[in-house]
Parts: C-alpha cells; structure tokens; sequence
C-alpha cells in the first residue's frame, strides 16, 4: 500500500509482535499527564493481533493492557495487513461542517471500535504500515483526588452564543483548558477584546453563573458536553451589559443532546474520558440531555446572584463523583416516590432498627434519609452525594470505586437494605410455611403474608413489597406444589433476537450469469461458517464450487473472509459483503482479482482526472501449473465480463482492438469439466481457431509486486511473472467506448449488509409491549439449569418440574425491571428493544390469580430509569414526574430539564415505577 515502509517487510510477525510489545511496556511505565495517545480503528489492531501470533494459542482481545495482547494469538495463516485506516471512524457528515477540524463518530466505543495506543506505539506501526488519518488525543489527570490519568477521547463541545451580534460557533477544547483560556478562545473566533466581553455558563439558555474566575479549568466550572456558553459584549460607554429580551432568548435557545461519558480501560492502565452515543436508536428524544461525568465539588458555580440551577423543591440534582449516574438515576426514583418522600421529611429515627444483624445498623437508612432532604430542599445547587456512597461502598462493596455498575442491581440492594434498617420487628419469631395440601389458595395465601408481616414490617414492605403464586409441577409423580412469595420488583424477560439478517451480493466466475443480491438469515454471534452455509443455500451452489467471502470498501476488496472461524459481529451493518462461485479445484491456482476503473470527469473544467476504482471487483481463479501468458488473462476476463455485454452486442466488436485471441465459451462445457475449463488458460497455444469465435482484447493493466502496471493488451504470448501473493491483481479501464458495449451497472450497486432505517422503523411501529413481557414471565416453563431443579417432596429426588407464576397480591408501587442485559458463559449482550409501555391506565386487573378480589388494578407511571450505551459502560439518567406540577423532567446527574410526556418511552427505558391508581371500586382491605 501506499506511504508502507519496506523497512517491516524485513520483520517476521513474531518479530513485530516482541517489538511492539516491547515499546508498549516501556511507554506504559512512563505515562503522565500530557502525553499523546492515538486511536486506531479496532478492526485493524485485531486483524494485525491476529497476524502477529498466528503460531500461537488462541485467546480473545478484550481492551485490557496493550503489551499483554501483543501476545495474542490466532491459529490460521494470515496475510500482511494493509495500511492502517481509520476512515470508519471518522464521522465525515460532522466533519465537513466542523470549525473544530476531524469529528470522529460519537458511538465510538473503546475496545469495540477503537483501541488507544501510545504515541511510541503508533509511530512504529505507522511507519511499517502508513495510513491513517493520524487521530491524536492527550493524556488529563481525573477522578475525584484527581491523580488518575486518563486519554480524553472526547474533548468538550461547547456552542458559543454571541449577544447582541448573534453569532455563534461550535469549537472543541479540553476540560482541563481554563476559563480564561476559553475566554481568549471566544475572542479569537469573534474578533473582540478581552475587555470587551464576559461569559456565562448558559446551560438551558438561562445565565446560570458568571464565569470569571479565569484560573479555574472547565471542569471544575461543572461544564459538560454540548453544552451554551454565553459570550455578552460589554456596553464599554455606559459600562452596562447588553441586556437580551426574552424573544431574543428564545430565537437563540436550542435543543441539545449531550452524550453520557464513561471510563472504559484502555492500553497502559488508563482510562478514557469519553462520550457514548448521542441516539442509540433514531427515536431518542432530542431533548434527552445526556450529561457527562463531572467533579464532586462543593460549590461548582460562581456568587454572582443569578438563579441557580434546581431552585424549586425536587428539582435538585445529583453531582457525578465519577461514574456514578448509575447511583444517582435509581436514587432520584426512589426520591420521587411520594410515599418515601414523606416518610422521609417527616421524623422516621424511632423506626430505624438498630439491633438488626441483617441491617446495616441505621446508617444506610440515616444517609438516605439525609440525601433525600438535601434533594427536597428548595434553592440548592447541586448535590454531592460523597456521604451516601461512602455508606454504600461500606456495606456493598461491589458499589465502591468509580467502575460503573448495573442500576437495577443497586435498587434491589437499596430496597432490601433500607428494608432491614427500618425493620419495624425487633425480633423475628421461627415459623415454618405449611403446604398447601388441597386447602383454598385465599387462606394458604393470606396465611404466607402474615407469616411474612410476622418477619418483615417497614415502609418498604408497605409500599414496593407484593405476592406471587408459585406453582410447581413434578414430571414424574405430578406432584403439585403451591406457594405464595413475596416480591419487591418484577423482572420481566424482553424478546431476544438470536437471528441476523444479512445481505451478500453474489458473483458467477464463469460468466454465466449477472451478480445478484441474496439475502439470508444467520445466528447474530455465530460464524462466518454459518454465512457461508446459509449462502450456499440460498444461491444453490452446486457440489463442484465453493464460495469465496470479501468485504468491499472503497470499491476494491477491503478483506477476505476466508477464515470459518471469524465472528459474525466482525462484520457491522453498514458494511458491504460480496461472494464469488468459485470452482473446488485442488490444482495449483491463484486468485484473479478483477478492479473497475474509469475517468472521472472534473467539476470545473473539461478536463479528466485519471483512472479511478469504482463497481465492485470480480474474482476468478487462474491456474498456475504452466506458464501463464498475457492472452490468457485476456481469455478469463473476457468470461468474467460476458454477462455485462449489452444486448444486440457483438462481443467480436466489444473492444476497440486490432487483436484478437480464441475463446472458449461457457456453454460449451459444463460440470466437473466446465470448473476444470474455468481455470485452465484456454488461449490456442498456436494462435489457430479452433472453431470458437475470437476474443476481443480488453484494455487491461496488470499490478505487478513493485506496483508497476504492465499493458495486457499488447504481446498476447509474453509470459507474465506471478505474484508470490496469492492473488493476481488486473485493472480494467472502462472508456465511453467500452462502456457502450458493456454494461456495468449491475456492478455499481452493492447493497448494504443491513441498512437501518426500514428496520429501525419497522421495529419503532411494531414495539414490544409491557403486556407481551408480563405474558412471558407469567407463562409456564420448565426449570432446566441444573441447579434450579426442584427437590419433590413425594420422589424424594431432584426433578425438572415445571413452574408456573401468578400474580397475587400487587403492592402500591409497583417496579418493573426490563431484562436487557443478557449473560451467557462467553458473552454479554444488551437487548436494544423497544418497549411501548403505557404512562397511564397500566391495567394489571386480568393478571391476577386471585378471582375473589374485586379492585381494578390500575397504575401510572411516574419514574422509569433509562440506560444508553453498551453493557459495562454507557449512561443513566432517569425521567420523573413531579405529581405536584403534573410535569415530566430529565435528571441527568446534575443536569434537570423539562420534557414532555411523548419523550418519555425510549428504547433506553430499563426500570419503571408505577403507583397504584385510587379507584373508585377500590376495596377497603389493604391485602390487594
């Protein structure tokens, strides 16, 4: 490739690999603050892993320490990689409107689509390989003591808005950069005076806090992404600012998406401050503020006298500490149930139960109950909840530290724990559940909820806490087994699609027929032998051929996915995939790679700009037993393209040449025969015809190992050197003459792996319903884990019974958790459904097992947390609904913003909260 050192060619893999290696150690013990790392798209880093141990024992890349995979290693013989390309993370339709140069993609994730590497590590492989483009990023110190270094993969994106003059600009600048230095930025850009100008932290299109402090940096100013700043010229005659009326407001608010920020490891023991994506489905809000992840500190905003940000009661946020939307998301659903907001406020200490061995001695009830009248306090800024997650990391280790973690596990550890500290039962009296043997399920049910209440009494069983029947069945003796247990959330399973579609446009080598698209169905974490079965299928290739799999970029082949092995999820969506029948002969053979060029004709002028790529290349084989002469790669490109001749055509008339070769049709020979007569050079060795009309000399341009071309279409009997690769790249150069003979448009459209809109939208117009996950988790299934199985009392053995759960008792909050993280024992996965679950009227009344009840069960919804980005990273926020003001807001972390009701169902909804509708058929018992 081109810009390639041939300094590498010199090295073996194993020599590269214990060189890289080597850098990487030393670069890791020196890092500091300040130094450059480099992105490099993850599918090449893996590619060149796999090259560099492919004699060594396999093992997986998972984003972890640089110089440890440079160990990695991979079973099949690879061939060199080519230049390193970062093209597909560069997101060009940014970038071209960008005042801040090249803006990469902002769904980037670390060890997934991008690795980072040190600068001596990049400079290496860049000179062996060449490429680019060259995407730098600098080491900042992070974290709460500020002693953690990490790569800054995303530097703010601040929009500077200019009063009076109305201008604004989009400009990136790091977190670490100070105020003053932002200041001298903003003046640079509009062509002011330092003296002239003062600045604002606008957030929400309100002045929030006069940035004046020109030494603090912009993350101790708590500015996050995307976010306005105001840059208000100073009236200098009468030393008054320019005071903006309410219609100018207005005209310059606008809606931004700010992208959560995670810390994902990185090469070295770094970490980087990244963004996730701004819309991981195209039906995200735009008003969804996604914020990212800020320092705890106390006093983030300027005394300047202006109103501060969450001044009514309930709309306090909470400061990341780093990491920690996770917390804060399930803390302020908790907050904002209005049962607990008011046992809370009001004096909850003589319940606390401090004799508990299964509490956490009053201190987590304590802190919690502090943290929510902080929240509920009118007038605050932010708060940092540091006690809390002190409390938190004391009694739950696996909270502590600035990893993220599952938010739906820290609510059910938060329910059960504030449960125990508010335990109303001092002492737990022994009592034995009783088999139902026959008896009504109202008295074995009312029967287990008093043994229950006996144990467990608290604010918490009063309003989260329900009661389900659970019914198992023994295969063997039919053995019937019923009891009722309670529930404090109900984890309902979504849709699991285990299948992908996929689309291959397939290629005849024998010039029989024109490419055609097949589409076919694949398992999504299966293999490219799964592909390369389903294709075989749906294009009926015959006994005597096989397949040959590439991935196509930039109208050459990009790859070949010849490896079996290789993971379907290597292959992303808006890739392009091509297939080649190709003969099964053992014989000695070599790939002819046939690439498409044409003039391409200047804007400006008349004048032509070279030879360019463009169509899809076609593969054939060539047979490298005898010597093979310029004729016959004519005779084999002649069959590539026979079916590309336009109809009326004469292919004796096709080309422009005073030369011509004999042929051998296609249809002169057919099975093991015709695949023998594909490969062979079929030219008459003495220049005779042999009955078969004569073969038009196309303009080729063979590439020869110094990258030379050599003409084709002159001295058909001149032997040709073959590469010591094992393919034979051929140029041909489709003139306006040519292509009037020819038709290459069948090669110009190649289909998309996966496009995502129609499936996006067909997936937005047919959701998933609440009820359908209800269904699934009430439906009968048999126990098949091991471990689950059942001990039958009456067997006396451990069976694989059936279970089957019913809807008992319902409690008055009633909190869903949608199963999107998925495990397995080599993977994790997060289900991106769409659910359409309702806000009002939730009706759960046909639900319930219980018949003898009478009460319409109604709820509505009015907190759900929400999860964006992929697992083990990404960004909580949660939706609630202010049941005073009957109005829908964003938290996000610190950040609060009003929404409306029809933004609140996403795709990125993972736990709701619903509470029970007042009724006027509503039963005087409080056991339903």
């Amino acid at each position: 490739m081109c810009g390639r050192s041939s300094s590498s060619a010199e090295l073996s893999p194993d020599e590269e690999r214990i060189m890289i290696r080597d850098i990487a150690l030393a670069a890791q013990a020196n890092s500091k603050e300040g130094d450059t790392f480099f992105l490099i798209t993850q599918r090449w880093w893996q590619y060149w892993i796999e090259y560099v141990n492919q004699d060594h024992t396999t093992n997986s890349y998972d984003g972890s320490s640089l110089s440890e995979h440079c160990d990695l290693a991979n079973s099949s013989g690879l061939k060199r990689p080519p230049g390193i390309d970062n093209s597909d993370l560069i997101d060009d339709a940014v970038s071209e409107g960008s005042s801040s140069g090249m803006e990469i993609h902002d769904t980037l994730l670390e060890g997934r689509d991008y690795v980072l590497l040190p600068q001596e590590v990049w400079n290496q492989l860049h000179t062996w390989y060449g490429g680019g483009p060259t995407l730098a990023r600098k080491v900042i110190s992070s974290g709460l003591s500020q002693t953690e270094m990490a790569v800054e993969v995303y530097p703010l994106r601040l929009q500077l808005l200019v009063l009076p003059k109305n201008d604004r600009s989009i400009i990136r600048i790091s977190k670490k950069e100070t105020i003053g230095q932002l200041h001298r930025k903003a003046c640079e850009i509009f062509d002011l005076q330092l003296d002239q100008v003062c600045i604002w932290d606008y957030y929400g299109c309100r002045k929030h806090a006069l940035m004046n402090d020109m030494d603090k940096t912009l993350d101790d100013a708590n500015l996050q992404m995307d976010q306005d700043i105001l840059v208000e010229v100073i009236n200098t005659n009468s030393t008054t600012s320019y005071q903006e009326n309410g219609s100018s407001q207005r005209e310059m608010s606008s809606v931004l998406v700010e992208p959560p920020k995670s810390s994902l490891s990185i090469a070295g023991g770094l970490s980087a401050s990244r963004g996730a994506s701004k819309s991981y489905n195209v039906e995200l809000s735009s008003s969804q503020n996604l914020n990212s992840v800020v320092r705890d500190v106390e006093h983030p905003y300027g005394t300047s006298g202006v109103t501060t940000r969450g001044s009514h009661g309930g709309l306090t946020g909470l400061l990341n500490l780093g990491n920690t939307c996770f917390m804060n998301s399930a803390v302020q659903c908790l907050v904002h149930t209005p049962e607990f907001a008011k046992y809370f406020r009001e004096d909850y200490h003589p319940e606390i139960n401090w004799q508990n061995p299964l509490g956490m001695v009053g201190e987590l009830a304590l802190a919690f109950g502090e943290l929510l009248r902080k929240l509920w306090a009118p007038g605050r800024t932010p708060v940092a909840p540091r006690p809390f997650k002190s409390k938190l990391a004391r009694f739950a280790p696996q909270f502590s530290g600035h990893n993220q973690h599952d938010s739906q596990e820290l609510l059910a550890f938060l329910l059960d724990g504030l449960h125990e500290d508010l335990n109303r039962v001092k002492d737990k009296p022994y009592i034995k559940s009783q088999d139902a043997d026959g008896r009504p399920d109202e008295e074995v049910a009312d029967e287990y909820w008093s043994n229950h209440i006996a144990r467990n009494d608290s604010i918490i069983v009063d309003v989260c806490q329900g009661q389900y029947k659970s019914t198992l069945v023994c295969p063997v003796c039919d053995k019937v087994s019923v009891t009722f247990d309670p529930f404090m959330y109900l984890s309902l399973p979504l849709q699991l699609t285990t299948n992908r579609t996929m689309a291959v446009t397939v290629f005849t080598c024998d010039g029989t027929a024109l490419p055609s698209p097949c589409t076919v169905t694949v398992p999504k974490q299966g293999r490219c032998r799964d592909l390369f079965h389903a294709l075989s299928n749906a294009c009926s290739l015959k006994q005597n051929e096989r397949l040959l799999l590439v991935e196509i970029r930039n109208h050459l082949i990009h790859r070949f996915l010849e490896d079996p092995l290789i993971l379907l999820s290597t292959i992303k969506d808006d890739d392009h995939l091509a297939a080649y029948k190709i003969p099964k002969i053992d014989n000695n053979t070599k790939y002819l790679q046939l690439v498409h060029r044409r003039r391409e004709q200047n804007s400006d002028s008349q004048m032509v700009s070279g030879w360019k790529p463009y169509g899809t290349p076609i593969v054939s084989l060539i047979s490298c037993d005898n010597a093979v002469r310029r004729g016959d790669i004519q005779v084999i490109v002649n069959r590539m393209i026979l079916p590309l001749l336009r109809k009326g055509g004469n292919v004796e008339q096709a080309a422009a040449s005073e030369t011509s070769i004999p042929k051998t049709t296609p249809d002169q020979c057919s099975g093991d025969t015709c695949a023998a007569n594909v490969v062979s050079n079929s030219v008459n060795k003495d220049g005779a015809d042999s009955g078969a009309p004569p073969v038009p000399t196309l303009p080729l341009q063979l590439v020869d190992e110094s990258n030379a071309c050599i003409d084709l279409s002159m001295g058909a009997d001149k032997v040709v050197k073959l590469p010591s690769s094992s393919t034979m790249l051929v140029y041909i150069d489709w003139s306006q003459k040519l292509l009037e003979k020819y038709d290459t448009q069948p090669l110009e459209t190649l289909p998309e792996v996966l496009k995502y809109g129609p499936v996006t939208k067909k997936a937005r117009t047919e959701p998933l319903s609440l009820y359908t996950c209800l269904e699934a988790f009430l439906r009968e299934e048999p126990l098949l884990v091991p471990e689950d199985m059942w001990f039958c009392p009456q067997c006396k053995e451990r069976r694989q019974a059936s279970k089957k759960l019913d809807l008992w008792r319902l409690p008055e909050v009633l909190v869903i958790h949608l199963k999107r993280f998925s495990y397995s024992r080599s993977m994790k996965h997060k289900l991106e459904t769409f659910v359409n679950f309702p806000i009002h009227d939730f009706d759960l009344t046909n639900y319930i097992a219980n018949k003898n009840n009478s009460r319409r069960q109604l709820y509505e919804l009015y907190a759900l947390t929400n999860h964006y980005g992929s697992m083990g990273s990404g960004h909580y926020t949660a939706h609630i609904k202010l049941l005073d003001e009957n109005k829908w807001y964003n938290f996000d972390d610190s950040h609060i913003s009003a929404i409306s009701e029809d933004e609140v169902n996403t795709a990125a909804a993972y736990v709701l909260f619903y509470r029970r509708v007042k009724t006027d058929d509503a039963a005087a018992s409080n056991g339903v």
